[in-house]
């Protein structure tokens, strides 16, 4: 059995305004405080195209190969949801902004290839809110043309590490382009994945399922391994797979039946009479293109050669804010390996936890390169680091401040520690004795004897090396 998998990726675009309004985009906030009449549309309300929109789309076309198309034209999509008041979308149809294209992405250090069909510009839907109240359910339209970039591809993936290698290549991409925040909890950036199973590479494509809405990269991969298992049961018991819209439930970890798939016919698009062709001309597109930042790619290329592993390197280059972050901290002639570690550890892990994307973390990177900068002077050692880290997440406070308040210098001063290790050499005779005999697993006990009277502040190397000396005195 082969699967075969193409892919839309729904992208809310990281502008000021709406698609078609002057009303501000923004996640959260009062139930429809950002709905403007034209949001809603209202009669005699006129609907106006968003450049900044146009110009994001053309940065990521740029990027991704694809033709800029100068015809633009926008249709409206008809179809009945309680969260999309005109009972219509706006949306591109005929004449999108960008077709064709490309994405390379890497599966297990092989290059693959994803070929794209084109991307559309439309308006996003609101949102229902059920149970707000007890047993009423209500409409929030502040999301209600937020404007979206629809990129879809070819069917020209097959197998799940793939479909999850292109999604997180492409959700890179658009972060770091800054066109997109990539807030897959908020719905920023999320995907319907039409899959289907077939015989072999030779045997004619086979009936498609949709997968509606898909906003976690755990959730797509369970979500795909279900439904590609439901699909072979179904084909090995010669039953037929019904083309169809499915949803993911995360408590059940079952595909779901939503509704039929429908067709172009279903949505009866028509062109938008309120909305004349835009042209894009070649100084627009030039202007589009200067906004591009450098290549990920170099990047890339410099870490390694400042030995950053390429798996960790490539992680960093993609992030551009996270990138930013290492840029500052090489810039302050701190070591690139150790530095790419700490984003990639007990930073990513505080930003994960707390759901916190690169671009708004509470510590800065020059408060950063203050911490890393003590650990490299041996001010702190790994394990206070993480833990002066910590407090300055939630407390807001420099490392210096942290390091002085909480006590948690670390201890450098030979003679000092020397003492420590002679009260408890001279206090342990027979285990001293049990080790100058030949009984060297008794070293252990002899650094956890120091580091609790030293309370886990002395250099550990420096404890080590005076230790040994000690004890083999």
């Amino acid at each position: 059995m082969q699967i075969v998998a193409g892919i839309e990726i729904h992208i809310q675009l990281q502008t000021k305004t709406k698609a078609f309004s002057a009303s501000p985009i923004g996640f959260g906030g009062s139930p429809n405080e950002r709905a403007s009449a034209i949001d809603i549309g209202m009669p005699g309300t006129l609907p106006v195209v968003n450049k900044e929109m146009l110009s994001q789309a053309i940065m990521l076309g740029t990027w991704l190969n694809s033709k800029i198309n100068a015809l633009n034209t926008f249709a409206r999509k008809h179809y009945f949801y309680p969260d999309l008041p005109k009972g219509y979308q706006i949306t591109q149809d005929e004449n999108p902004i960008l077709t064709g294209g490309y994405l390379e992405y890497e599966v297990k250090g092989e290059t693959k290839r994803c070929e794209l069909h084109h991307a559309h510009l439309e308006e996003d839907a609101g949102k229902s809110v059920h149970g707000y109240k007890h047993g009423i359910s209500g409409v929030d339209l502040n999301r209600a043309g937020q404007p979206l970039l629809e990129i879809v591809t070819e069917p020209c993936l097959n197998n799940i590490d793939e479909i999850i290698a292109f999604l997180k290549r492409m959700h890179s991409i658009v972060t770091y382009l800054g066109i997109c925040d990539g807030n897959m909890q908020e719905g920023s950036f999320r995907c319907d994945v039409n899959v289907s199973i077939r015989k072999d590479e030779h045997a004619p494509l086979g009936t498609r399922v949709e997968l509606k809405n898909m906003n976690s990269f755990k959730f797509i991969q369970k979500a795909l391994e279900f439904e590609i298992s439901r699909q072979t049961d179904l084909l090995e018991d010669g039953k037929k797979i019904v083309q169809e819209t499915r949803q993911y439930n995360e408590k059940t970890g079952k595909t779901e039946s939503m509704r039929d798939k429908e067709t172009a016919q279903d949505y009866r698009y028509f062109k938008d009479p309120d909305i004349p062709a835009v042209w894009i001309d070649d100084a627009f597109i030039a202007e589009a293109v200067a906004r591009l930042p450098e290549s990920p790619t170099d990047r890339l290329e410099q870490y390694v050669s400042l030995g950053v592993p390429k798996t960790e390197a490539t992680i960093i280059a993609y992030n551009k804010p996270m990138g930013d972050y290492l840029a500052y901290l090489i810039q302050q002639d701190l070591d690139p390996k150790l530095a790419s570690n700490w984003l990639l550890g007990p930073v990513s892990e505080h930003a994960n936890k707390e759901g916190l994307l690169f671009n708004a973390l509470p510590i800065s990177a020059k408060e950063l390169a203050e911490l890393l900068t003590a650990l490299r002077d041996d001010i702190v050692s790994s394990k206070m680091a993480k833990e002066v880290f910590g407090f300055m997440w939630t407390e807001q406070k420099s490392a210096a401040t942290i390091i002085e308040e909480k006590g948690l210098k670390q201890l450098t001063n030979e003679d000092e520690i020397a003492g420590i290790i002679m009260d408890i050499i001279q206090n342990n005779p027979s285990q001293v004795d049990a080790y100058r005999n030949g009984k060297d697993k008794l070293f252990g006990f002899f650094v956890g004897q120091a580091m609790k009277a030293t309370k886990g502040q002395a250099n550990p190397a420096l404890l080590n090396k005076i230790l040994k000396d000690k004890l083999n005195a």
